[in-house]
């Protein structure tokens, strides 16, 4: 699962709004919307600002190569 539908996920299970998830996580609406729809350029501490909504964060782990 990528980061943005997780966050999306746990947001919904948590029962806030993109509106709401922002103001508690510090973080603008814009970026939220962005982030949950998988913009591919987003700030990394932004991005973990807004896992540890949710006791997480982002770390490096090894890519899975697609079979050809």
């Amino acid at each position: 699962m990528d980061i943005g539908k997780f966050i999306k996920q746990k947001r919904k299970e948590a029962g806030l709004t993109q509106e709401q998830f922002a103001l508690r996580s510090g973080l603008g609406l814009n970026f939220v919307r962005q982030l949950e729809q998988g913009k591919k350029t987003v700030r990394l501490d932004k991005v973990n600002q807004a896992l540890a909504m949710f006791s997480a964060k982002a770390v490096p782990g090894k890519l899975e190569v697609e079979d050809r």
